[in-house]
């Protein structure tokens, strides 16, 4: 002990709150107002770990339930499920804009609309589920028009590409041939089913038959009329996953077609009943709005992805 400390007290930390042990020396030292009491732990050090979090952790969201195994196989083979494996291009390193989805999104949504406004108003048809018929009814023409045009484009493709390319083009239309064949052999089914009298119930001649045809009817109306109304609006949004072909395929297809849907509304009389100007207006509309989105999107595809159209004779 001496006169600067007098009690024996242990040297001050000045990054602690709790001052150093005493330290054992050659002679006794005075227990002091900061000495550990005998038999009690030593303190820790300022720059230990805490035992403890100061505060209880964050609270963990409940994880919800996994799906059983009928869901499981639902999400697998479920209608939607398929039709986005099929319609939906798929190939490695295809190049996927949000921005470009989302202004087809708004166009597509902006001239329904628009086509609801006009068939309301000016009585084109008699209510609104003539006007979802009239829609379908327009949608499957246009499937139809797109698997008429689709074949003659990639024929001028093989024709003008490398003897290189063309097994390449080839392989990569496969799949949009595949998906083609598949949306017609699921329309198919509905008049098949009414020719053959299968709805009918012309083959229930006994038990058997009778749980196979009700079975056949339901999967009819349960899977295959889903698939078939998701499938023809991946078909045309995806323009038949021509994406797998080359990027600038689906904005050139989608362009062709909108012109050749107007011309076929002007032969057909489409809008009668409707004002000249406003006719005007409507069939010219649709395609020169989509004429102006694919050359956007062609422009980005060759200004931020560097995929022009020179890409498609793959040269």
């Amino acid at each position: 002990m001496s006169n600067w400390n007098p009690g024996g007290q242990p040297p001050y930390d000045p990054h602690g709150q709790q001052p150093f042990p005493p330290q054992p020396g050659p002679f006794p030292q005075q227990p002091g107002p900061f000495s550990p009491q005998p038999g009690s732990y030593p303190p820790p050090h300022p720059y230990a770990p805490h035992p403890h979090p100061p505060y209880p952790p964050y609270p963990v969201p409940p994880t919800p339930a996994p799906p059983g195994p009928f869901m499981r196989l639902w999400q697998k083979i479920g209608p939607i499920h398929t039709a986005r494996r099929v319609f939906k291009p798929s190939r490695p390193g295809i190049v996927e804009d949000p921005v470009v989805a989302r202004m087809q999104k708004i166009r597509t949504y902006v001239g329904l609309a628009a086509m609801v406004w006009l068939s309301v108003t000016y009585k084109i048809t008699k209510s609104m589920s003539d006007v979802a018929d009239d829609r379908l009814n327009q949608s499957w023409i246009s499937v139809l028009v797109l698997c008429v045009t689709f074949p003659v484009v990639v024929g001028v493709l093989l024709a003008l590409a490398s003897p290189e390319a063309r097994r390449e083009l080839l392989r990569r239309s496969a799949k949009c041939f595949g998906a083609m064949v598949a949306l017609v052999a699921a329309v198919f089914v509905f008049p098949a089913s009414v020719l053959t009298g299968f709805v009918e119930g012309r083959f229930a001649t006994s038990p058997v038959m009778s749980v196979l045809t009700y079975t056949g009817i339901a999967l009819t109306f349960v899977w295959v009329l889903p698939f078939v109304i998701w499938g023809i609006g991946l078909a045309l949004i995806h323009v038949f996953r021509t994406a797998d072909i080359h990027e600038a395929m689906p904005p050139l297809l989608a362009m062709a077609l909108v012109w050749e849907m107007a011309l076929i509304d002007l032969f057909t009389d489409a809008y009668a009943g409707v004002p000249v100007p406003v006719r005007i207006v409507f069939t010219l509309g649709g395609p020169v709005s989509v004429t102006a989105v694919g050359l956007w999107e062609l422009r980005r595809l060759r200004v931020h992805h560097g995929r022009g159209i020179q890409g498609l004779l793959m040269r």
